[in-house]
């Protein structure tokens, strides 16, 4: 069963297993604090997560404000945050507000922050570079960068990359670029911490020396996302490959089609019972319809996970 004995990697400062955390809602579209912080403890204490981002595209950012990303953040830093890494999203396409959001999460107890590229204004590689940087020198805190072009419209270089790892406090990057060869020149080179951001290529990049993922899919199915990196880290390369495989229904059906994940996760957790809540306009609820797709491809994925073995190797802890 176990094809090669592969090392297991010290873990990194921003943990090995994240969930890219929604942001719990009342019914009328309140923040909801109890529920985010009874979804924070069934992420770590049930899901196996040794780290949540918060805040991120899965949380809404776009739509809270800067009030309920502290209040978020405070909530569930209490909840969870003496067993589980907390990294807070800041970023914005303002560098000045970045730095304000940057700064609160410091003082509101994150552990760490997640600092998308600047979208919409597409600024060169240098201006990236420098909001980047700018945001990096405010506080104390280490970061993970953000490299997602197909929500920016800026994807980060490998050349700026490289530059960027010599900053005392980047430390970690959060990749969504889908360029597999940008990721392999720059593990390559640095010391960065490159984490799956999408979650088809969580073996990937792990193969490739990556430090572990940031799930979406792992909101309603933690310890069935996290079993792939559980088998690799275990030595059991031909039992992750088989684990990743089982995912495919759950990943494109939360990622693949044209509603975001934000939509589908708070689908799924609203179907399994979990905090959750609506969306925030402009994105729209989940019908029926969909919310029973997802229901099935959910069970679809189990069910192979389950046929492809899903315990969790004694030697890897949690």
């Amino acid at each position: 069963m176990t094809s090669m004995t592969t090392p297991r990697a010290p873990a990194p400062s921003f943990g090995r297993f994240a969930a890219a955390m929604i942001t719990p809602f009342t019914a009328d579209g309140g923040l909801d604090t109890d529920g985010a912080q009874r979804l924070a403890t069934h992420l770590v204490d049930d899901g196996g997560c040794d780290a949540l981002v918060l805040s991120g595209t899965t949380g809404e950012s776009p739509t809270t404000s800067d009030a309920e990303k502290e209040t978020l953040l405070r909530a569930v830093v209490e909840a969870v945050g003496d067993r589980a890494w907390i990294t807070a999203g800041v970023g914005t396409s303002d560098t000045r507000h970045t730095v304000t959001l940057a700064r609160a999460a410091e003082r509101a107890g994150a552990h760490g922050l997640l600092v998308v590229t600047p979208y919409y204004s597409r600024p060169a590689q240098e201006a990236v570079s420098h909001h980047l940087r700018t945001v990096a020198d405010a506080t104390g805190l280490p970061v993970m960068l953000y490299d997602i072009p197909g929500r920016t419209g800026t994807a980060l270089t490998a050349g700026t990359l490289l530059r960027l790892a010599a900053h005392p406090r980047i430390a970690a990057v959060k990749d969504c670029a889908y360029d597999l060869l940008k990721s392999a020149k720059v593990l390559a080179a640095t010391d960065l911490a490159y984490y799956a951001g999408c979650d088809e290529q969580i073996l990937p990049l792990r193969a490739l020396g990556g430090a572990g993922c940031v799930s979406t899919a792992a909101n309603a199915a933690p310890r069935t996302v996290r079993a792939v990196l559980d088998a690799y880290d275990a030595g059991d390369t031909a039992g992750a490959a088989r684990r990743q495989l089982a995912l495919v229904p759950l990943i494109e059906a939360v990622t693949g089609g044209e509603n975001p994940g934000t939509v589908t996760a708070k689908a799924l957790l609203n179907h399994l019972g979990l905090p959750a809540g609506p969306v925030r306009g402009p994105l729209l609820a989940a019908d029926a319809a969909l919310t029973s797709r997802l229901a099935d491809a959910l069970q679809t994925t189990l069910d192979r996970t389950a046929d492809a073995g899903t315990a969790v190797p004694a030697a890897i802890p949690g």
